[in-house]
């Protein structure tokens, strides 16, 4: 009985300290703002859970406690019970994982004007290949990498004929440009 007193008071301590707990979000910047959201639904999905389970738990402690008179019941399956808990463990599942991967099809989305660039990284060394006058990168294959070519640039490709490769620890951007 003390231990269903124990870990019903352990749950309601959980939810005091999240509500009052000076550890929350700070706002880093506007672009963020649905991945907080999302994060924040995977709070309150597995908060529930937690919730639920551990007053369950609490319950079924008090609830079927030794007592004279009483017999446990062996039931080694139930059909209704198991299909009941797979279709709750689904729809949490989802709930968490839907929201995330429609803000990380947002995120990995550019947008449609913006630069191409790429960055090759090494061991203490950064490369970068940014497109020339025509302003289109020159294909590129593992095939093709050499010393002298790093990013494998396809040789025959006249798009990459103009690219430009700096080796320089830092990268320069265009400003006001996605």
């Amino acid at each position: 009985m003390a231990l269903a007193v124990v870990i019903f008071l352990l749950v309601v301590g959980s939810i005091i300290f999240h509500f009052t707990s000076p550890w929350w979000f700070t706002d880093i910047a506007t672009d963020w703002g649905s991945i907080d959201f999302t994060i924040n639904i995977t709070f309150w999905v597995t908060g529930f859970v937690f919730v639920a389970c551990n007053v369950f738990l609490a319950y079924c402690i008090w609830k079927f406690r030794q007592r004279d008179g009483h017999k446990a019941v062996y039931e080694p399956e139930n059909a209704g019970l198991e299909a009941r808990l797979s279709i709750f463990t689904t729809v949490g599942v989802v709930a968490m994982l839907a929201p995330g991967l429609f803000v990380w099809a947002s995120f990995v989305t550019p947008p449609e004007n913006a630069l191409e660039y790429e960055v090759l990284g090494q061991q203490w060394q950064w490369q970068f290949r940014y497109p020339g006058a025509d302003g289109i990168l020159g294909t590129a294959d593992t095939g093709f990498v050499s010393e002298t070519n790093p990013f494998g640039i396809n040789p025959e490709d006249p798009n990459g004929m103009d690219d430009v490769v700096v080796n320089d620890p830092n990268m320069h951007l265009a400003v006001n440009q996605p």
